[in-house]
């Protein structure tokens, strides 16, 4: 019988005190692949320190594979037995060494050993070798020592009904054969093997959660495509073509095909206006001489803004709250809190009435009521396409303060130059920062994890 078949008979017979079950585990220490293989060769260290007994060896001269050599060296600084320079050379605590026998090497010896029998200079070996690979083993063995009480004892004298029906099906209901048998009951305290049911990814689920509040809060879902063109995504947001984040250290640009489709000339011609000289908002604008092929570049969307852009251009109402939640891709280091593919939460809101005091007020609440955030702090910053600017971050229970984003009012350069002659506040959040605070993790890779045991059991916080 299959272990999970004979535990739940087990637990049906002890729960109806039929029998008892005592349950005992120990911890084994035992050889791993690389330990048997020490065994037979020695570790590296030792290795290495009789290569080095009679001569001073620079690190190509090493008879020991690399990934074996660096641990080797590494030992033996801890335990101040080689130096290191131009060339390894064995100081007189190696030369001892050399004499004596480690005390990882004495543990190997003695395996397999139940871990509560080592001895003190046994236990600092065997944390030593844990942090290796494959060195060593720990297993966690039980053994469950089944009884029969009195009356397990009495049953087995006793005949006992077992054409019992377990499971009613079609064929048992159609022929009527169940009339002249018995149900077996079922035990609802015996425990049975824990089901994952099919359900979305934990960020899809966030995501959702996200859409679903923002539409609650009056807000439209709008959208663009994900290749985009530089005019979209730089051009119409007033961000000069000289500027830094449009050089290929700050942005993707596609090799094939290179160029893309511009809007009717009649925006275009405006958008180039207000870069050479402010066009019709009166600004003096950046001062330089506007080049279109630069405008007609493609690229994979750096931010999300470049799809507020694209509804501008279209069109929008007064008054109106947008968002979007946009896939972009940026040049960047990866680590717990950077992606270079990242989503980001993008709105804008435009109103008679609204100030800067409005947009503040909406990124708190976004922080605390979405995110889960406790603390929130706002940092004066500098956006090309929006005055006044600010940077808004929020306190990681782990990271501590983690930036999730930025947002300004819309600079008249933008929403004259699109013929938009009210207030439009703008936001780009980082949606992935404020999932790692909704689903309590500590490192943004983990969103996109194939770990089964994460996805199973993540949960928003």
């Amino acid at each position: 019988m299959q272990e999970v078949e004979v535990m739940r008979a087990l637990q049906w017979m002890e729960n109806k005190n039929i029998l008892k079950i005592k349950t005992d585990s120990k911890i084994i220490i035992n050889l791993g692949e690389f330990g048997k293989k020490y065994q037979k060769e020695k570790l590296p260290e030792r290795r290495l320190l009789e290569q080095l007994k009679d001569n001073k060896l620079i690190l190509s001269e090493i008879n020991i594979p690399k990934e074996e050599l660096n641990i080797a060296i590494g030992e033996l600084k801890k335990k101040a037995a080689i130096n290191l320079g131009k060339e390894v050379e064995i100081t007189e605590q190696g030369k001892k060494l050399l004499t004596k026998e480690f005390l990882e090497e004495k543990l190997l010896k003695t395996l397999p050993k139940e871990l509560k029998d080592l001895t003190d200079e046994e236990k600092l070996a065997y944390e030593n070798l844990k942090k290796r690979k494959d060195i060593i083993l720990t297993e966690e063995i039980k053994t469950r020592t089944i009884t029969l009480t009195e009356l397990g004892k009495k049953l087995t004298k006793e005949k006992l009904d077992l054409d019992l029906i377990e499971t009613l099906t079609p064929k048992i209901i159609q022929d009527k054969s169940w009339e002249n048998k018995s149900f077996r009951k079922y035990d609802i305290k015996t425990t049975v093997p824990r089901t994952y049911c099919g359900k979305r990814q934990p960020y899809m689920q966030f995501l959702n959660k996200i859409k679903f509040k923002l539409v609650q809060l009056g807000f439209k879902e709008i959208s663009g495509p994900l290749i985009e063109t530089e005019f979209f995504n730089f051009d119409v947001l007033f961000q000069p073509q000289d500027h830094p984040a449009r050089t290929w250290t700050d942005t993707y640009h596609l090799k094939n095909p290179t160029q893309g489709k511009l809007p009717d000339d009649l925006v275009v011609n405006r958008v180039k206006h207000a870069h050479e000289n402010g066009g019709r908002t009166g600004s003096t604008g950046w001062g330089y001489k506007w080049n279109i092929e630069i405008a007609k570049q493609l690229m994979p969307r750096a931010h999300g803004t470049a799809v507020s852009a694209r509804k501008m251009v279209q069109g929008i109402e007064v008054p109106s709250k947008y968002f979007t939640i946009a896939r972009v891709y940026r040049p960047d280091v990866i680590d717990a809190t950077h992606l270079i593919e990242f989503n980001q939460m993008e709105g804008i809101v435009t109103d008679p009435s609204i100030s800067f005091a409005t947009l503040l007020g909406m990124l708190k609440h976004f922080a605390i009521e979405i995110a889960g955030a406790e603390e929130v702090k706002f940092f004066p910053d500098y956006y090309p396409f929006t005055e006044p600017s600010v940077q808004m971050s929020a306190k990681h229970p782990q990271l501590g303060w983690i930036e999730l984003g930025g947002a300004g009012i819309f600079r008249p350069e933008i929403t004259q130059t699109l013929g938009i002659d009210t207030p439009v506040m703008a936001w780009g959040l980082g949606i992935d920062r404020l999932a790692m605070f909704k689903l309590g993790i500590k490192d943004i890779r983990y969103l996109f994890s194939q770990d089964l045991k994460w996805l199973r059991e993540a949960r928003m916080i």
